[in-house]
């Protein structure tokens, strides 16, 4: 309830300084966590990031207020954190597909994209394991790319990056430089403000090991909270991941520890009922 209660307080805060800039600190610091995990948090509760949500309320309530007074649209767009008319009607055309001065006319559609409000949910009907796990730095061996987590890119990005992967037999190169046959899917690093992550697919290799014209990187030691997914891909890790946010965060002390957070695939076949995986997010203790 507690955790309830100052997501509310933030979302109330954020929605009276709307006209206002708008510091990912100073919310953060209104819901008591560090400014990662609660853009973390945010993003996987409701599949947008934060700085997408602030941008649809700020042009929800721009178009309101140029359909019910005779506000100069330079006033609006400067009004909303805008710099120019230019960047105004661009983002506006995006969101409502009309532009400014239409939004004026009698009788247009405009679209609304209303404030959020978290709700207490009451699950417990199902136990989730899970480990804390001391892991050292340790070096990956892989493919990367950046992709964006706006309007959900790296949702639709990502599982094609891995099917490129497995279709030009990057996969199976990778495997067999592997120090423990198990592939990684790594969010390298996350950048939420821009909006920006680098996603990694590769695995974890003995130090010194030819990385044959692939990349390499270290990840920096951490504690790691583990958690098991067994079931057919994609839809029982989604389910873990949501868990995770949903209920395990809330309910503990934890919080994350923003650094790179990765799901460990072993060999198998992802589509049994019984292929077992696991989802690795770096924690500190509140």
């Amino acid at each position: 309830m507690e955790w309830l209660i100052r997501m509310k307080e933030a979302l109330d805060y954020m929605e009276r300084k709307m006209t206002e800039t708008l510091r990912i600190e100073d919310i953060a610091k209104i819901a008591h966590v560090s400014p990662f995990h609660f853009q973390r948090m945010f993003s996987m509760l409701t599949g947008f990031t934060l700085a997408d949500y602030i941008r649809r309320r700020r042009l929800t309530l721009a178009a309101q207020e140029l359909a019910s007074s005779k506000i100069r649209v330079l006033d609006v767009a400067l009004k909303y954190g805008y710099d120019s008319p230019e960047s105004f009607a661009k983002a506006f055309r995006k969101a409502h597909g009309l532009s400014p001065s239409a939004a004026r006319e009698p009788g247009v559609q405009l679209k609304a994209f209303p404030r959020l409000s978290f709700h207490l949910s009451l699950k417990g009907d199902q136990e989730m394991d899970y480990k804390i796990v001391e892991k050292p730095a340790f070096t990956v061996i892989g493919k990367s790319m950046e992709v964006t987590c706006r309007d959900g890119e790296n949702h639709r990005r990502i599982p094609e990056f891995w099917n490129e992967c497995n279709e030009d037999g990057t996969s199976d190169q990778l495997i067999e430089l592997a120090a423990d046959k198990n592939w990684l899917g790594i969010c390298m690093s996350m950048d939420m403000e821009k909006e920006l992550l680098s996603y990694w697919i590769g695995v974890e290799a003995d130090a010194g090991t030819d990385p044959q014209g692939f990349e390499t990187a270290v990840v920096p030691a951490a504690n790691w909270a583990v958690f098991t997914s067994t079931g057919p891909m994609p839809h029982a890790i989604q389910n873990v991941w949501e868990r995770i946010f949903q209920e395990w965060f809330p309910g503990t002390g934890y919080e994350h520890a923003s650094g790179p957070e990765f799901e460990l695939y072993p060999p198998g076949d992802p589509q049994a009922d019984d292929y077992v995986c696991e989802v690795w997010i770096p924690v500190v203790k509140k």
